[in-house]
């Protein structure tokens, strides 16, 4: 009988609580390990290593920072590095310190005499490779995710806690019918989707780099490339780490759902938006660095959106016309087919000026301002004879709408003045001549006359 029961295996208790209670016995054992003889040695070597490092790593900054200056003509991603390997001195040295350290240990020595400074040598050089990859991320918060995740991740790994990790944080869950949703399973899902975030948003901006590098392609396609590259990567990103952590993909039929409910009811404007943003795209109707009039809109496009147009006027206001509004209201694209624009101006000269030497004059003066084209000459032309003024118009034609239209108006307005001014020519204004009555005139009345000639 007794030796039934020593065969009996021991009953694992894989409650939170059972959990707990054995990490806490291995955190006291391991507690308890440190206070022997070498454990305590190698602890201490490993704090005499780390003020080393520290130490080295003081003198060495200044001099590698005056050595970075000197090096300004290098690549931006070469800078980048030499800044990342400054600020990542301490560590270095460290590891460099402590792999020396062990390596000699166990040639000299027995390796259970280096076994906690091969553990601490293995996590430095975890910890500084994984700080150096997680550089590679854009976003100063996914990146503090990705590496204080990978730290943990790696540090449980190496000193054999990760099972314990894993079913502690397996055991607090919620279940919603056939569902189990664990922490274990929100943690892995989200290490999962950061990373893969952050390599499609890595893979997107180097793709979205070099097709705007392409001048074979158009401005508005490249637009569209780049949308639908972003749109590829991250919804494959995220499918596929929900996936890869175990996520049940079939309840987002659920989640479809009521998405088209919502696409019913209140998401018909950004879904307008969105499908016009497309149109847009493909029919190259307007392009990035576009002039155009919407309404009392004037300026430039300056970026494409899925939802909005971007445009920035003259005054340096940006305004964000939604894409439908493109699609169904009027617009004036200025520099749709070419970047020529023809721009009127009227005026009018006193009835004593010889018209012919007016039109001469104007052209000259339009031809004299800068912005004015030379090979489209501009032209003049009588419109008409007014009550005070012959009545002119001056056509000129420019290439740099996106300069502005009011600023070259006014110089060819100020250079027609100058002009007139040095030829006497006067520009007229409407005159009235008024006559006043005597009160002792005598006026005769409608009714009186009528009167006499009844009688």
């Amino acid at each position: 009988m007794e030796q039934i029961e020593d065969e009996t295996p021991d009953v694992v208790d894989t409650t939170t609580e059972g959990i707990l209670l054995q990490i806490l016995e291995d955190g006291e054992k391991f507690a308890v390990g440190l206070l022997r003889t070498w454990n305590a040695y190698q602890v201490a070597i490993a704090l005499g290593l780390f003020l080393l490092a520290t130490l080295l790593a003081y003198f060495a900054r200044p001099r590698m920072r005056a050595w970075m200056h000197g090096r300004q003509g290098w690549a931006k991603w070469q800078l980048r590095i030499l800044l990342i390997l400054h600020r990542r001195l301490r560590m270095i040295f460290f590891v460099v310190l402590i792999w020396a350290t062990v390596w000699i240990m166990r040639e000299v020595t027995w390796p259970s005499r280096s076994y906690l400074l091969g553990i601490l040598a293995d996590l430095s050089l975890a910890w500084l490779l994984i700080a150096f990859a997680a550089r590679l991320i854009g976003n100063a918060f996914v990146r503090g995710i990705v590496r204080y995740g990978a730290w943990i991740w790696v540090t449980l790994n190496i000193t054999g806690l990760e099972e314990d990790a894993r079913s502690l944080l397996d055991s607090v869950a919620l279940s919603f019918g056939d569902t189990r949703l664990s922490l274990l399973l929100i943690v892995q899902a989200a290490v999962i989707l950061a990373g893969l975030i952050a390599l499609a948003r890595f893979f997107s901006s180097a793709s979205a780099a070099s097709i705007r590098r392409n001048e074979d392609i158009s401005p508005s396609m490249q637009v569209l490339v780049v949308k639908f590259l972003q749109v590829l990567l991250y919804g494959a990103a995220f499918f596929v780490g929900l996936k890869i952590a175990g996520v049940d993909l079939t309840g987002f039929a659920v989640l479809s759902g009521a998405i088209g409910v919502g696409l019913g009811f209140g998401l018909q404007k950004v879904v307008s938006n969105l499908v016009s943003g497309i149109i847009i795209l493909l029919d190259k109707s307007i392009k990035p660095g576009d002039v155009i009039s919407l309404g009392e809109t004037f300026g430039w496009i300056n970026a494409l959106g899925a939802r909005y147009v971007s445009i920035t006027t003259r005054d340096g206001r940006e305004y964000l016309i939604p894409n439908e509004d493109l699609i169904t209201g009027q617009v004036v694209n200025w520099s749709h087919s070419n970047d020529f624009v023809r721009l009127d101006i009227r005026f009018g000269t006193a009835y004593s000026d010889d018209p012919h030497l007016v039109r001469r004059i104007a052209i000259e003066a339009a031809q004299s301002v800068d912005r004015v084209l030379e090979d489209k000459s501009p032209v003049c032309h009588i419109v008409g004879f007014g009550d005070s003024s012959v009545d002119y118009i001056l056509r000129f034609w420019i290439e740099d709408p996106t300069g502005g239209l009011t600023n070259i108006r006014g110089n060819v307005y100020l250079a027609l003045w100058d002009a007139f001014q040095e030829h006497n020519i006067s520009i007229p204004f409407p005159q009235r001549e008024v006559r006043m009555l005597g009160e002792d005139q005598d006026i005769p009345a409608s009714g009186t006359a009528a009167g006499g000639a009844s009688g």
